[in-house]
């Protein structure tokens, strides 16, 4: 298991990217009880169904729900 250094987010670089992917959905401060589930819902898969270069350019839903993510 690996632990980053305190206020060292350039040692976990996934992490923060995904923060900010994240944050265009909610914006930093965002009152969580304004959102409904719903908002959260498309958020999350919009997130999941986003291709990412560190996965190859497949979404974390292809390697989630097929085999190609159990290698």
């Amino acid at each position: 298991i690996y632990f980053a250094n305190p206020y060292s987010s350039w040692q976990r670089g996934t992490n923060e990217n995904t923060n900010g992917l994240f944050r265009q959905y909610f914006p930093k401060g965002s009152d969580f009880d304004t959102y409904s589930e719903i908002d959260v819902i498309y958020a999350m898969e919009s997130l999941n169904n986003r291709p990412r270069k560190r996965l190859g350019f497949f979404t974390p839903n292809e390697l989630f729900f097929t085999e190609k993510g159990c290698t």
